[in-house]
């Protein structure tokens, strides 16, 4: 079950669409519109909302969806007759446009709320098959081994001497979830001092494969235009995002490659592999604006890091740096249509 927290920021989002007076009298109402919201999630909304728990949440989300209903990019002032939530459902095959509410079989919303996270993906799928696909291979678990198989080796090795040689296998694969449990009891939340230097060689070697092996995924400039696009969630259709940001409300089209085309043009996309405490690769796209002849940057970075806890699978969890609204290509709601 999604947590409490999204399910306010999503359903409410669907809730401002449908054009009810207040907030309190849509939540009440249960409109038949919105659906797939089942009365578990409906009672859990309304018991929070009743507390005053997460007040600028229902706030901020309330008044996204009033924004959508009204903006010329938007509804423009009709209420729609169906809004599907897709909160618990998940997607069958590879969904591209990370849509959250579906309107009237048409409209795709997309509920950020304070995070500049694009996109989760595998290590692999991100530097070896460009996002192109979500495919669970073999090395889709072991891409710190993989990516840098002595370092790894290691590491692994200064761990187990440091947990016990007794109480670890020789092999990282033999690992127990009783013995990735000593592991982290042993060597507690950060690595301990005697393990950092090891644990940094590692993290930078991973972060500089990483980036080579990427770099030489986009050998051309086509490549590395369509390399950007699935990066910044550009797609076949036109899409909305609605919810907040450190610089404030989060109103915007995206738009499709087509649109991005008319107004820009890629000069570079740089990736780099830089020292951090996870292994870290950071990406610059250099970017002419055909209107204005200025050239304009988009920057993010990637975190290779493993997603359930030490010797898990390892993700590579994409960021935008640059903020939301500065992005070419995703236009604001308040803008004319």
């Amino acid at each position: 079950m999604p947590r409490i927290l999204t399910e306010i920021t999503e359903i409410v989002t669907g809730l401002g669409m449908t054009g009810i007076g207040d907030l309190a009298t849509a939540l009440a109402t249960r409109p038949r519109e919105l659906q797939n919201v089942r009365p578990c999630h409906w009672d859990r909304i309304e018991g929070a909302f009743a507390t005053g728990e997460h007040a600028a949440a229902f706030e901020a989300a309330w008044a996204n969806g009033r924004s959508f209903l009204e903006s010329p990019q938007g509804l423009r002032g009709r209420a729609p007759l169906l809004i599907e939530w897709k909160g618990p459902h998940h997607q069958p095959g590879y969904d591209a446009l990370p849509a959250d509410l579906r309107v009237d079989h048409v409209y795709l919303v997309s509920c950020k709320y304070q995070s500049k996270i694009l996109a989760n993906s595998s290590p692999a799928n991100l530097f070896l098959r460009r996002l192109a696909d979500r495919t669970e291979r073999a090395d889709s678990s072991s891409w710190y081994a993989s990516s840098a198989p002595e370092e790894f080796h290691h590491f692994y090795s200064c761990v187990r001497r440091f947990v016990g040689l007794e109480m670890l296998p020789a092999r990282h694969q033999e690992l127990t979830a009783a013995q990735i449990a000593r592991i982290r009891d042993t060597c507690g939340r950060a690595w301990p001092r005697a393990l950092l230097p090891v644990w940094r060689e590692l993290s930078g070697t991973v972060a500089v494969r990483s980036a080579d092996l990427w770099r030489q995924q986009m050998t051309t400039d086509a490549r590395k235009e369509e390399m950007l696009w699935r990066l910044l969630r550009l797609g076949a259709a036109p899409y909305f995002v609605l919810g907040s940001s450190p610089e404030g409300p989060l109103q915007l089209r995206i738009g499709t490659p087509w649109d991005w085309r008319q107004s820009f043009c890629l000069k570079e996309l740089c990736v780099k592999g830089v020292p951090a405490g996870q292994p870290r690769v950071t990406w610059t796209a250099t970017l002419g604006d055909r209107a204005t002849c200025i050239d304009r940057e988009v920057t993010g970075h990637v975190e290779v890091r493993w997603a359930h806890g030490r010797f898990s699978t390892v993700e590579a969890k994409i960021y935008l740096d640059t903020p939301h609204a500065d992005v070419p290509g995703y236009f604001q709601l308040t803008d004319e249509a």
